[in-house]
């Protein structure tokens, strides 16, 4: 998920030729993404789940993340950099809406349905596997291509918590495994948020002085 994005620095000073395919396997993650946003944002609602609803973000942030890395494929660092800065606040942002609407859910919401959990559940771990297994051999790249790998990988992850608090629906009759697992799903966005503005000031700092003026 965007939420358990990682950058690992590996600076470049110009613009960086991508490995053949790459492009082309980005436009796939990123259409299955879109298409698994919508899939669970209505599986959420309808369901009564916060943890769908907040993987459904995270899928959305993804897919942004994806067209981000498409768009800065081969420009210098410190572009790169700059769009490592608006996926750093989106997820702040996502951070901040799950943990308020858990709060609210937490006093107002009813039982979510662990069946519907567990079926949409399974669907986006399946998405998230396949996008992991076409983005492996491009997981040593810069910043970038790393952390695009490290997201991909991570949201698989993050669709067994949602399994997981499904069965402790299913088990308990009660929400609070769906909101514990929406809580820390938007607990790690905004730890991942302050982790990559940190490691985008670094490169933005650490590029040439022809670059883009630095953001702060």
């Amino acid at each position: 998920m965007s939420a358990h994005c990682h950058h690992h620095h590996n600076p470049h000073d110009a613009g960086t030729p991508q490995p053949p395919g790459y492009r082309r396997i980005l436009w796939i993650a990123l259409i299955v993404n879109a298409a698994m946003f919508l899939v669970e944002i209505g599986a959420g609602f309808a369901a009564g789940s916060m943890s769908l609803l907040a993987d459904s973000l995270d899928f959305l942030g993804d897919a942004a993340n994806y067209g981000i890395s498409l768009w800065v494929l081969g420009l210098a660092v410190s572009t790169r950099a700059r769009a490592s800065l608006i996926k750093a606040w989106s997820m702040a942002v996502f951070g901040v809406w799950v943990i308020g609407s858990t709060v609210w859910h937490a006093f107002a919401g009813s039982t979510p349905d662990a069946a519907a959990m567990g079926v949409v559940g399974t669907l986006a771990l399946l998405a998230n596997l396949g996008v992991a297994f076409l983005l492996y051999r491009y997981r040593t790249g810069d910043s970038n291509m790393r952390s695009v790998w490290l997201c991909t990988r991570n949201d698989a992850l993050g669709n067994l918590a949602v399994l997981a608090a499904a069965l402790g629906v299913f088990g308990t009759g009660t929400a609070w495994p769906d909101l514990a697992v929406a809580a820390i799903m938007g607990s790690l966005a905004l730890t991942s948020a302050w982790q990559v503005i940190g490691q985008a000031r670094e490169e933005l700092a650490d590029a040439p002085r022809a670059a883009e003026d630095p953001v702060h």
